[in-house]
């Protein structure tokens, strides 16, 4: 089973075109917009053309099938809303490539397939989120996104039936690393062991609005400043808890009214946390409850929480992992090494369904969600290559 490097590189950048930002290499193909809708017609033109038989769920995921029970390559092809061009892309079109060259060699059949929205414009990973059962199609429906545009509004293009996960025997996920590591290591390949489990909620205080220049300080309840010492508070007790991989994150906040010349009587925000732990996530639950009541209390400030939203760490089955190990060892020996993932995938869904395994290449600087994202071509080939490696020792 031989890869073509030129073909899949040719795909790779006309997936581009759609929604090609003209700033670097940049893209912007958020969920369901029209740039995502015609890249998945393309996806599913290029799949029948590599005799793949196309079906599209009812979330807008598109799948090429063999025929019989086979390995699924895939990832995503959304973007952020100022994404990299290869984030999610890359997995589909390497999964491509090796189900052709699979094809075109006899070899045991491989199908392919890019998952809707997982970038969250209305969700986490929501596409392979219903399809791995980790949510319910009628609740995804009713998500919105930051415009309030219900989910069951933008599905535009979807399938009206299921791809049966039963007909698949196992997941492979190659992607870009998106952090440093293996950049600054000059390493080809990570061979993923773990992804780590996310935990997401909202947190708002609520204080007194009021005339920022009549209002001594002494007399305010300001929301936000009660935002700034519950993240200089937060950071100092989570020192103790976390390991050197454990992130934390405030990543958006809203301020009402939001005006110069108003104390803001409301702050908004997202609180995030990630660990390979089910433990170290829970204790940090707690501390993170604990600290924003002591805050709200001290600051006589009334105080609410969201939703949790998450998922659980997910190991990657030994067997693919295996795989993927000897492959990387043949085609960059000395040069790979076994990593967790710090990023959600959609491997975190389908391993619900099924084992998996996931491949990393190195990011430049390790940047990612970002227009200049960007990996090397050599490095890409390179993953490609151990990637179908892995899947002739699975034949």
């Amino acid at each position: 089973m031989r890869v073509d490097g030129d073909r899949f590189l040719a795909d790779l950048h006309a997936l581009r075109g759609f929604g090609a930002s003209g700033v670097g290499r940049g893209v912007a193909r958020p969920a369901y917009s029209e740039a995502d809708l015609a890249a998945r017609g393309w996806l599913a033109e290029r799949m029948a053309g590599a005799g793949l038989e196309v079906q599209v769920d009812p979330m807008g995921s598109v799948f090429g099938l063999s025929e019989g029970r086979s390995l699924l390559l895939g990832s995503h092809s959304d973007s952020q809303p100022e994404g990299g061009w290869l984030d999610g892309a890359l997995g589909v079109i390497a999964g491509l490539e090796v189900a052709r060259a699979a094809r075109e060699a006899g070899a045991p059949p491989v199908s392919v397939v890019s998952f809707q929205d997982e970038e969250g414009r209305f969700g986490v990973t929501t596409g392979s989120a219903v399809w791995g059962g980790n949510l319910r199609f009628d609740a995804a429906l009713e998500l919105t996104d930051r415009d309030g545009i219900a989910l069951a509004e933008a599905r535009v293009g979807a399938g009206e039936s299921w791809v049966a996960p039963e007909r698949f025997t196992g997941y492979l996920e190659m992607h870009i690393e998106q952090g440093p590591v293996l950049d600054q290591a000059q390493e080809a390949v990570g061979v993923v062991d773990a992804i780590v489990g996310i935990r997401d909620m909202t947190i708002t205080f609520e204080g007194q609005q009021n005339h920022a220049g009549t209002t001594p300080m002494a007399l305010r309840r300001d929301a936000f400043q009660a935002l700034s010492a519950f993240n200089e508070a937060l950071n100092d007790r989570l020192r103790n808890v976390v390991t050197p991989a454990t992130v934390w994150t405030i990543g958006h906040v809203r301020l009402h009214p939001d005006a110069h010349s108003i104390v803001p009587g409301r702050a908004v925000f997202s609180m995030q946390w990630r660990d390979g732990d089910p433990e170290r996530l829970r204790r940090m639950e707690g501390i993170i409850r604990e600290t924003a009541h002591q805050v709200a209390e001290a600051r006589g400030m009334s105080l609410s929480f969201g939703e949790m939203l998450g998922l659980e760490p997910v190991a990657m089955d030994p067997g693919l992992r295996a795989a993927l190990e000897a492959s990387a060892e043949e085609i960059a020996p000395g040069r790979w090494r076994r990593m967790p993932s710090g990023a959600l995938h959609d491997a975190t869904n389908v391993a619900r369904l099924m084992p998996v395994g996931m491949l990393f290449v190195p990011s430049i600087g390790g940047i990612s969600h970002d227009f200049a994202e960007h990996t090397e071509e050599a490095d890409l080939v390179r993953g490609l290559e151990v990637l179908a490696g892995a899947v002739a020792r699975l034949a």
